[in-house]
């Protein structure tokens, strides 16, 4: 497929390189091509400029901070219907951002950023640390193979979101509409915990917004007690150790 993606961070990038990877035509688009990271580029992805980034694709996955789509609601507005457009963002006040009222009163984050972009939007890829997309993937197949939720109002959109999930090496979980996404929000029994495709739902059922919220909102604390350098399993048990 023609794929671009925005924004060349940790998920972004690694995004970038495992789509290409699995043979899909990718671009990464950054204000400023030059400062993509040459290890997102080995596997064939392509840098292009932002402003060119969005016509001709088929899918366009956004890996940008929470809160900022509406900068991109103008070059949007010409993009067809029928592109698949993919959020990856996560909502931590006060952390990655500012408040937001709507989202703090309850609106679902990616329902937010629908309405900033003006358009439809598919939630995926949000659910798994970086480096758990970066290292852990593995064939379709394998034992013990880790799964990612995917929620979205167009049965087709979320049907080539779980396709390209799988292709970055994680078996895709069909949550159901975009306003169902709460459910692997941060943080969410569900949200960074490395569950298979079997023990996904029974966590996604368990989700509780105001519990949920509280376990984001008490991140920095948990996380400072896991000392300096914790590993991605160190970050990954404490996440599962805040649900039980």
């Amino acid at each position: 497929m023609k794929i671009t993606v925005i924004g060349a961070g940790a998920i972004g990038g690694n995004l970038a390189a495992k789509l290409s990877a699995a043979g899909h035509d990718v671009q990464v688009a950054v204000r400023g091509p030059e400062g993509v990271r040459a290890e997102v580029l080995e596997s064939g992805a392509r840098a292009v400029d932002l402003a060119d980034a969005v016509q001709g694709r088929e899918v366009i996955v956004l890996s940008i901070p929470f809160g900022v789509a509406d900068q991109l609601a103008d070059l949007f507005a010409s993009v067809p219907v029928e592109t698949v457009v993919i959020d990856t963002a996560n909502y931590y006040p006060g952390m990655l951002s500012e408040p937001i009222e709507a989202v703090d009163n309850g609106q679902v984050e990616s329902v937010y950023t629908a309405e900033l972009l003006g358009r439809p939007v598919v939630k995926a890829w949000n659910a798994a640390l970086a480096e758990t997309q970066r290292t852990k993937g593995v064939p379709a197949g394998t034992p013990g193979r880790l799964a990612i939720p995917v929620a979205g109002d167009s049965d087709q959109a979320r049907k080539v979101a779980m396709s390209l999930v799988d292709d970055t090496g994680f078996d895709p979980y069909d949550v159901g509409t975009l306003a169902d996404s709460w459910r692997q929000q941060p943080n969410s029994p569900a949200y960074c915990t490395e569950l298979t495709l079997d023990e996904l739902p029974s966590a996604l059922a368990a989700a509780d917004r105001a519990k949920d919220a509280a376990v984001r909102d008490s991140l920095p604390e948990r996380f400072a007690a896991l000392g300096a350098n914790p590993t991605v399993d160190d970050v990954v048990e404490m996440n599962r150790a805040a649900h039980r």
